[in-house]
């Protein structure tokens, strides 16, 4: 991942929840994918877990399933282990020095942060049968206009940023078989100020009848990959 900001508490002073509050939601696009394909797993791994709400608020949902979460990050997996029960476990390590595989690999906002993000998705590939993946897509008109790339890339340490065309080809050019795929409304859990209220009714319009352009005009809509 991009420098050492994971480890040396940076990324702790900036984000002190590790996105918690945004888990619940993240949690039911994993399901609402695995529900359109009819995936049942087994075991569930996720790669740069953080606090580990993604993994607990499944185990809520999928009750014959085990988790496992990992991340570099001491800081991280002391706030999961807090949410460790019998069927839910981290681990800090890197995910590819263990030599399990699993069903279901998630892959939840990371690849924008890693440097090598191609050699990663190809080192991961093999860890599991099914990979769900969720990749913010900076690269729109609204941020660009804006000038707040920068802005992404202090607060919360993007270092790539993608449109939904260049999230598939990177996946297809690391050899993945993408199976599905889905915009997710990032922007129903965005601050909830009037003017935030305003344009996250007015992309939900949009993205009814016309989800790319509003993806590529307006942003707030990061995309949901399966993938094999």
């Amino acid at each position: 991942m991009s420098g050492s900001i994971y480890s040396d508490g940076s990324y702790l002073n900036s984000n002190p929840t590790w996105h918690v509050e945004d888990s619940p939601w993240k949690a039911q696009q994993v399901l609402r994918m695995l529900r359109q394909h009819d995936i049942r797993p087994r075991t569930v791994a996720e790669v740069g877990c953080g606090a580990g709400e993604i993994l607990r608020q499944l185990s809520l949902n999928l009750p014959a399933a085990t988790f496992s979460g990992f991340d570099i990050s001491t800081e991280a997996i002391a706030l999961a282990r807090t949410r460790e029960s019998e069927r839910v476990q981290f681990f800090n390590m890197d995910l590819r020095t263990n030599p399990g595989s699993f069903d279901v690999l998630l892959v939840m906002d990371v690849v924008e942060h890693i440097e090598d993000c191609f050699g990663f998705l190809r080192s991961i590939r093999e860890k599991a049968e099914y990979k769900i993946i969720h990749i913010p897509l900076d690269m729109s008109v609204s941020l660009l206009v804006r000038n707040r790339l920068m802005d992404v890339r202090k607060s919360v340490g993007h270092i790539h940023y993608f449109s939904k065309h260049t999230a598939l080809a990177l996946l297809e050019d690391t050899g993945y078989q993408v199976l599905d795929w889905f915009y997710t409304p990032a922007y129903q859990i965005a601050p909830k100020d009037p003017v935030h209220r305003v344009m996250a009714a007015f992309r939900s319009l949009t993205m009814r009848v016309a989800s790319d352009i509003t993806s590529m005009m307006l942003g707030g809509c990061p995309l949901l990959v399966l993938a094999r």
